[in-house]
């Protein structure tokens, strides 16, 4: 510490030197912190169980020595899948306390769906099954390897079958399993891993906290005339602090979505092509049930040949009190978007609260979801020109509050760029003016 001299008089000597000394004092004890810890670095730690999956080959059901390599290593261990493993049973891996799954090697799920179907494990939310039910606590899986969910064979049965479930989901006799489940659990890491040919989502984040994914690589990619239906890259349920992040997702629905009871969660600096969009929903599909999603943000995205960028999707309400296609309310608050670029997207910034209702029974049966405190910042790029000139389409089925936009740089391919509101409550935060849906 450095005084002017002439600054040095009476109580400054005093304030200087006390100064001098409280300085001193923290680094004793800082040094004092760092010496500790080194002690504490040299002491023998307890030595982890390890375990390694051998293989069994010749197209045998390596899901039994998985399960038992799980249920051996399931604490303080570490889980080398260092091969090729076929699996043809469900992984249900409970109970996991400090372990490490080190993947280097592919895990594909057989294709063989008359098992499959009541065999993957039920999760109830829009019929959703899974092949992997990870669960626990303090677990990190990595090593750069595959999961292969072998989907062409579900992708082309759903396109022959159109067996699906209610407003797009599965179906409970013909289930389409979802790779990876991370299912109550906390504290939980998944990094360098790559995805391909999921039957349905690709991720599922379901009744946990704390979970974080990075440089994750996902392709669902048909290689026949049939789409790879519900191929989202991640789906949030009933989770809170999540973060997905440095992340390439080839499909063609949702690269995230953030469905019921998600919350404070950040996705960044992520790829998506041929996507339906970084979708807030769908909510309020189940009548009687209320649906919340809050802080969510994602920045740097770049989205390219997508339907949709930047969307928040709403069912319609509806007169049945049973209803698994609307009718359900709650709130979306506090959601940011934040430097999108977009190329060849229908709809680069959407709020849609008629998802997959018909538009008179949304007029008759509004949404009651409330949507406040949403904002758009640096949305820039090109449309695809499939809805015209419509760049921006907000549309609420009653007042959506604190509505915000900046930096909104969108360019319709084929003429001026229009930008739709209806039931937006003050356009004054918006960069750009609204015009009324036609019709309306």
């Amino acid at each position: 510490m450095l005084v002017p001299c002439d600054a040095v008089k009476g109580d400054h000597v005093k304030s200087l030197f006390a100064s001098i000394k409280l300085e001193y004092s923290f680094l004793f004890f800082g040094l004092l912190s760092v010496l500790l810890s080194a002690a504490a670095s040299k002491r023998p730690s307890t030595p982890r169980k390890t375990c390694t999956v051998k293989a069994l080959g010749g197209g045998q059901d390596d899901g039994p020595n998985i399960l038992a390599a799980f249920k051996a290593c399931s604490s303080n261990a570490i889980i080398n899948l260092d091969t090729y493993y076929l699996v043809d049973t469900l992984l249900l891996t409970t109970g996991l306390d400090n372990v490490d799954i080190n993947l280097s090697g592919t895990v594909q799920y057989t294709p063989d769906i008359a098992k499959w179907s009541p065999q993957s494990l039920f999760l109830t939310y829009q019929n959703a099954t899974t092949f992997w039910f990870l669960s626990g606590k303090n677990i990190h899986l990595y090593g750069g390897g595959t999961i292969d969910g072998n989907g062409q064979v579900w992708w082309d049965t759903l396109n022959n079958t159109h067996n699906s479930g209610t407003a797009g989901g599965s179906s409970t006799t013909f289930a389409r399993p979802i790779p990876l489940t991370v299912g109550n659990a906390t504290n939980v890491i998944i990094e360098n891993i790559t995805q391909i040919g999921s039957p349905f989502w690709n991720n599922f984040v379901y009744q946990s906290s704390n979970i974080t994914y990075r440089n994750i690589h996902i392709n669902s990619v048909s290689y026949s005339s049939s789409p790879t239906a519900n191929s989202d890259g991640w789906d949030t349920y009933r989770s809170d602090h999540v973060t997905i992040t440095d992340s390439v997702v080839n499909n063609d629905d949702d690269c995230v979505s953030f469905k019921p009871n998600s919350t404070n969660i950040l996705v960044s600096n992520m790829h998506c092509n041929g996507s339906d969009g970084m979708s807030v929903g769908s909510l309020g599909q189940y009548a009687g049930e209320t649906d919340i999603v809050e802080n969510i943000t994602v920045r740097n995205i770049i989205m390219n040949n997508a339907q949709n960028g930047a969307r928040i999707k709403v069912f319609g309400g509806s007169p049945n009190p049973s209803s698994t296609a609307g009718g359900g309310t709650g709130f979306v608050k506090n959601v940011t978007f934040e430097n999108f670029q977009v190329s060849n997207v229908e709809n680069p910034i959407i709020i849609d609260q008629c998802f997959a209702t018909d538009p008179q029974v949304c007029s008759e049966f509004p949404s009651t979801v409330i949507i406040s405190d949403i904002h758009f910042i640096n949305v820039t790029g090109t449309s695809s020109g499939t809805k015209g000139g419509i760049v921006v389409d907000l549309e609420c089925s009653a007042n959506c509050t604190d509505i915000t936009a900046t930096g909104t740089n969108l360019v319709a391919p084929n003429g001026t760029a229009e930008f739709v509101c209806k039931n937006i409550a003050s356009t004054a935060e918006l960069d750009f003016n609204c015009t009324s849906p036609s019709g309306s």
